[in-house]
Parts: C-alpha cells; structure tokens; sequence
C-alpha cells in the first residue's frame, strides 16, 4: 500500500466532500451515497471499535455496509480513516481499482462484506453475531447499514423475526430512510422491528449528536435498530 503526503495527514469531517469529490463516473450513486454520510461518520469517528491496525483482531467491532449505493461516501470515510489510501480514490469503479461500484470485502482493506444484493446485509449480521456469540466472543459489536428500499426484500424481515426472540443484542442496525421504499407508512419502519422485540429508535439522520446518543443507548437482551432520517432521494 503506497502512502503519499495525502494520505499521511489526519483528515476530518469537513474533509469528506473533497474526499468524495475525487471520485468520478457515470456510477456514482451521489445522492444514494451523501444519505449515509452523516451516519458512517459518527460510527467510524466516535462509536466503531476498528482501526486500520486492528482490522483483523477477532475483538474488533464489524460494520457491514449493506446499503449497494453507499460506496462513494465509504471509501470517502475509510480514506479519512486511513483504511484505505486517498491515493486510490481517483481510480473509482475503473477497470483496475480495488474501488469497485460494490465494496469488496477481499480488495477492500476494513470492508467485512461484498455488498451488492439487497436484502443480504442484514441476515449476514445475524448470521455474525450468532456466529460471535458461539465462538464465545461477546465483546464485538456488529453494525449493518441498510436503505430503506431494502426492507422491501422479504429476507430482511427474515431476519428481523429471528434476531429479536434471539435476543441478538450485539446486533444494531441503522436504517437510511431517505423515503425510497415502494412498501411504507410513516413510523412503520420502527414500528416492524419493535414489532419483533428489537429497540427502535427514529433520529434525525443528519445531527451527529443525535445519532451518536441512539447509537450508545443502552439496550440490554435485544437488538438496536436506529432509523436515520434524511431528505427524500428525489427531493
């Protein structure tokens, strides 16, 4: 991994839409991808147990990005990170860049999955925090990002009717709820998951002090979900 003047200094918050802006084509996802930014950088920044030195110790905290269209604003977080170097970020989705349009979680150093298909995050985290839990690992948190429109997909419900009888209380998963689901109601995305024993909380998707607060909310023998609310996608 080449490291250059860039990639050795510490970036922040405001960094990120230069950061992005590094990143052309015609798969760009930007307004898909600027939805979650709010939201991975008050994971990565202030809640996620990972660094770039601690990426493979079985104690680390997994994040799986879920959300196909989020790419640009993740490698926009993991560069500012030092996951992965800015150097690499001009090259997005082309040929030879492990920066594909999906992550993929061999070329792309912190990524714990390959996204792509929606609907697989979330049944993947309970399929992690299960494995986890039998492993005899009850330290590490498992966070999954997902799209609103995902929980159209029937295999997310799957996995939220099993989760919470589980009592899967390493898993949390945040919900970007950009008004895209074919299949909603307002309230409904909370109310599903309450619904199956999880604790649901809806914030503004955009006030870092109100998802740093959802995010380490106590929520003892069941799983967290946050619902990040942001501006419609065709607002």
């Amino acid at each position: 991994m080449t490291i250059t003047a860039d990639d050795s200094r510490t970036h922040g918050y405001d960094d990120l839409p230069s950061l992005m802006q590094l990143m052309t084509g015609d798969e760009k996802h930007g307004p898909a991808a600027t939805s979650t930014l709010d939201v991975l950088w008050v994971l990565y920044d202030r809640v996620l147990r990972v660094t770039p030195e601690r990426r493979d110790d079985p104690a680390r905290d997994r994040f799986l990005l879920s959300k196909g269209h989020g790419p640009m604003a993740y490698y926009a977080v993991l560069a500012a990170k030092g996951f992965v170097p800015v150097a690499w970020l001009p090259g997005f989705g082309s040929y030879d860049s492990p920066l594909g349009h999906h992550p993929d979680r061999v070329l792309v150093p912190g990524a714990e999955i390959g996204s792509g298909s929606l609907g697989h995050g979330l049944p993947i985290a309970v399929g992690t925090a299960l494995g986890l839990r039998a492993q005899g690992l009850p330290g590490p948190a498992v966070w999954v990002l997902i799209g609103d429109a995902e929980l159209d997909e029937g295999s997310n419900h799957e996995a939220i009717a099993f989760a919470g009888p589980a009592a899967l209380d390493r898993l949390h998963t945040v919900v970007i709820d950009n008004s895209s689901a074919s299949h909603a109601r307002p309230g409904g995305i909370a109310a599903r998951f309450k619904a199956a024993g999880w604790s649901a909380v809806t914030v503004d998707g955009r006030d870092h002090e109100a998802l740093y607060a959802a995010f380490t909310a106590p929520h003892p023998g069941r799983p967290q979900v946050v619902v990040a609310r942001v501006e419609p996608k065709n607002a």
